[in-house]
């Protein structure tokens, strides 16, 4: 995934957001990368063959600037995965949510799957399973904001990814 390549405000013209130079300014990519490494449950959005969105909980970790997560080999999310790479997964908390948009890449790296095993481990207090596929998530756009009515118009930022 990496680091964004620019912060925006997002386009949400009902919501009276601040511009860019007002409020409490835009966050730093620091404050979405703590929310991604701090949490524990994320919801994984994913499109069925047949167009249908699909939504369930998942355990991830961040690392090395991206954020991993693995699921069962025949679930319906790997299966509209490799159906369908695009995807949208968000932290568990919406007074303070961190928003990923893009598509996915299953992960076959040996290296880069026993570095993942030890740090899912370290998190969860278990490996996930050595059978299932682990997804890289590959960012096209994140969304980040507070929720408190006083901060959420000069917080709302836009991270890009070009």
């Amino acid at each position: 995934m990496g680091k964004p390549t620019r912060a925006t405000r997002p386009f949400m013209p009902e919501y009276g957001l601040l511009p860019e130079d007002q409020g409490d300014g835009l966050m730093p990519w620091s404050w979405a990368t703590e929310r991604l490494t701090a949490n524990r449950n994320y919801w994984l959005s994913t499109v069925t063959p047949e167009g249908r969105p699909h939504a369930m909980p998942v355990f991830a970790a961040w690392f090395g600037d991206a954020l991993y997560f693995s699921t069962g080999g025949t679930s319906k999310k790997a299966i509209n995965l490799q159906s369908n790479p695009n995807f949208v997964i968000t932290t568990e908390s919406a007074a303070e949510p961190v928003v990923l948009e893009g598509t996915v890449r299953f992960i076959e790296d040996a290296h880069t799957l026993d570095a993942l095993r030890t740090v899912y481990a370290e998190k969860y207090g278990h490996p996930f399973p050595p059978d299932s596929p682990v997804c890289e998530v590959t960012t096209v756009k994140v969304i980040g904001f507070v929720e408190d009515a006083a901060k959420f118009p000069g917080s709302a930022t836009r991270w890009h990814f070009d």
